[in-house]
């Protein structure tokens, strides 16, 4: 006979799976990235308004060749700062100033785990983002070269050193400050940073460093394979990869959970 108090329906409490966690996590991150209306903004309108504007209408001398073959590695790259960057920086923020990232820490989920599942949703994100931006550039004539594996290991690097920069954000700053730094940043990479204003149009001091911020190393790294089918860009990789190791290195030992 079975022990009273005992049996098939004896409640058996405890923490699921660490990787159902971080998918469930995951999961909830980018439904409330995606929900919000400024997250949406800065994520999908902006990028797409500026792909469609400057590829439509001379406003900018983007060079010889048709204006989108430039703009859209550009663009692409502006929409990996905006979710992996801005977006992620001033959702952290806030969360961090409203208790939820304390709360979180005491749950079954590690730091890393909760860390995890944020990086997850932004690259849910940008898959998203880089599908849309494809499908109208392609509708706006671009006609992309260049290796696909290159392309992918550029906007991985991106997203490591952007992410690792908005986390340090949003885990040294009132979420306040937060909300303006990372809006003001956006802005000033948006026209500095090579995105829709070719590097060559600033003075060569500036351009030596404008060059160095991992926005233009991106880009730049970009248009040079899917505009001009270079090999593997290197120099911007590496630009981009000693972001990525700093921004990450430095939001590890000094984000502040509460």
């Amino acid at each position: 006979m079975t022990a009273p108090g005992t049996g098939t329906y004896t409640p058996r409490p405890g923490a699921a799976p660490l990787p159902r966690m971080i998918t469930a996590q995951a999961l909830l991150e980018t439904k409330m990235l995606l929900r919000n209306g400024e997250q949406l903004l800065l994520t999908v309108v902006i990028p797409t308004l500026l792909l469609v504007l400057f590829s439509t209408v001379d406003i900018v001398d983007t060079g010889s060749g048709k204006a989108v073959d430039f703009l859209a590695p550009g663009i692409l790259a502006l929409a990996v700062m905006s979710t992996a960057f801005t977006g992620q920086a001033i959702a952290t923020g806030f969360e961090r100033r409203y208790g939820v990232l304390k709360r979180l820490a005491s749950s079954p989920l590690p730091r890393w785990g909760l860390m995890t599942a944020k990086t997850l949703s932004v690259l849910v994100t940008e898959v998203l983002q880089v599908i849309l931006l494809t499908v109208i550039a392609f509708t706006l004539g671009w006609s992309p070269q260049g290796d696909p594996f290159a392309v992918l290991l550029l906007l991985v690097l991106g997203t490591a050193a952007f992410s690792g920069l908005g986390l340090l954000m949003a885990g040294t700053l009132k979420a306040e400050a937060t909300l303006a730094a990372a809006n003001l940043v956006f802005l000033l990479l948006l026209v500095g940073g090579g995105v829709v204003v070719p590097l060559d149009k600033f003075p060569q001091g500036a351009q030596d460093v404008l060059g160095l911020l991992p926005i233009a190393a991106l880009s730049d790294g970009l248009r040079d394979v899917l505009q001009h089918g270079a090999g593997m860009p290197w120099g911007d990789l590496g630009i981009l990869a000693v972001w990525a190791v700093a921004a990450l290195a430095a939001a590890g030992t000094f984000f502040r959970w509460e």
